[in-house]
């Protein structure tokens, strides 16, 4: 069969798509995978055929068109926001929130997907594919397969904050009088399914069925929605084990790595690195920090414990490692996570909070806020997951992930599920 990738994304979003997508093509299956220009080198790179589709756009372009400022992506800092927070708090949604919310996010969206959709579904009705497989993100996929007949399918990053909060919003929708049962999603959904010929179903907003690559331990699913669980499979682009990387190390390896969202979009570390590092350096271990330049820039000194580097391959650091501090980004966590690493997670920024909060309940690591991520804080928290409670709790999610099916696993379920949804 023909399977279409989508995505809007060239990184975080694409990653955890390709081990996917590589399972599907060992075994039989023409694969390609949709995305606009900027994206290209990061799909060839995996050795995946891209096809990009759409006008060029780049994440500060959307988020001028926006109107998003600085100022507005720091207040969105501490975790999901509207409508996705009611992931939180399900009882204490109110139907004039949840709508305002969803009216905001739908016009995010529009922002988002707007640049692909119209090449997306061209080539989607040339190439007419079986199956489609998005990221939630990426909307224009469930359009595209909506215009050409193909089963599809969400493939989640992260928590499934999209699929829950679309129950509740259905529930609350549900309770109104007819006339007063708004949805700007389906809306706009709706508008493009019958510009090709079809009309708004359901299933465009979170996909026939979907994909999740986390153990239930971590994730947090929405009621009702047919999931298909896979096991995770690391993935981070190309990479090349530097030398130093392929001796063992002497002492307990300690990784920090806060993911690139923090320095990309944000004003930097809402924490005291220098602080951290300097306090760490009273422990007998080895510390690696991954960081981008800027943030090495504000260190005054480098403790004789820690070694810096730009970018490390992150599964090859992984499984080094005795402990982790890290950002909880939904790869990230999964990638030390399958390796048995204990973590202490410093999460900032939309589902992260939820996925800390999880392993942290799992036994499999420890949590604080970044604005109480003292040096002293995280020198007694890695001092705790150096220890047996925190190994064996990793390890017991590391024996429940790598218990899911493998991708390779996972395709013959994939084409029942094709000739189940395909109409065309």
């Amino acid at each position: 069969m023909k399977v279409l990738f989508a995505t809007v994304n060239d990184g975080s979003f694409l990653h955890p798509m390709v081990s996917l997508a590589w399972a599907l093509r060992t075994a039989g299956h023409e694969v390609r995978v949709a995305n606009q220009d900027f994206a290209t080198p990061h799909v060839t790179g995996a050795g995946l055929t891209s096809v990009p589709v759409g006008r060029q756009t780049t994440s500060d372009r959307l988020l001028t068109a926006m109107r998003v400022t600085p100022e507005m992506l720091e207040e969105a800092r501490p975790g999901l926001h509207p409508p996705y927070d009611v992931v939180d708090c399900p009882e204490t949604a109110t139907w004039e929130g949840m709508l305002s919310a969803y009216a905001e996010d739908a016009e995010r969206s529009k922002y988002e997907n707007f640049p692909m959709i119209s090449g997306l579904v061209a080539f989607a009705r040339q190439w007419q594919p079986d199956l489609v497989i998005w990221e939630p993100f990426t909307l224009a996929g469930s359009i595209a397969a909506k215009a050409c007949g193909a089963a599809h399918a969400r493939m989640l990053f992260g928590i499934d904050a999209f699929g829950v909060a679309r129950q509740r919003f259905l529930q609350l929708k549900d309770a109104r009088p007819p006339e007063q049962q708004a949805d700007p999603l389906a809306d706009w959904l709706g508008g493009y399914a019958r510009k090709y010929g079809a009309e708004f179903t359901e299933d465009m907003t979170c996909g026939h069925f979907t994909i999740d690559q986390y153990p239930r331990g971590l994730q947090i699913e929405a009621e009702g929605l047919d999931y298909l669980h896979s096991r995770y499979i690391p993935y981070g682009g190309r990479a090349s084990i530097p030398r130093w990387l392929q001796v063992s190390a002497q002492r307990p390896r300690i990784a920090i790595t806060m993911g690139f969202t923090a320095t990309g979009f944000f004003n930097g570390f809402a924490f005291s690195l220098q602080d951290i590092l300097d306090k760490l350096a009273g422990l007998d271990i080895e510390v690696v920090a991954v960081l981008d330049e800027a943030e090495e820039a504000k260190l005054d000194r480098v403790p004789a414990n820690t070694r810096l580097e730009t970018w490390v391959p992150l599964d090859a650091l992984a499984s080094t490692c005795s402990a982790a501090i890290n950002h909880a980004g939904g790869g990230t966590l999964s990638t030390f996570a399958v390796h048995g690493v204990p973590q202490l997670t410093l999460p900032y920024h939309f589902d992260e909070p939820i996925l800390g909060r999880n392993l942290a309940a799992l036994g499999a690591g420890l949590r604080i806020p970044p604005s109480e991520a003292s040096g002293d804080a995280v020198r007694d928290a890695v001092h705790r997951l150096l220890g047996p409670t925190f190994q064996q709790g990793a390890q017991r999610l590391r024996d429940e992930m790598r218990a899911l099916p493998s991708p390779n696993e996972l395709v013959g379920r994939l084409e029942e599920l094709t000739t189940k949804h395909r109409t065309a």
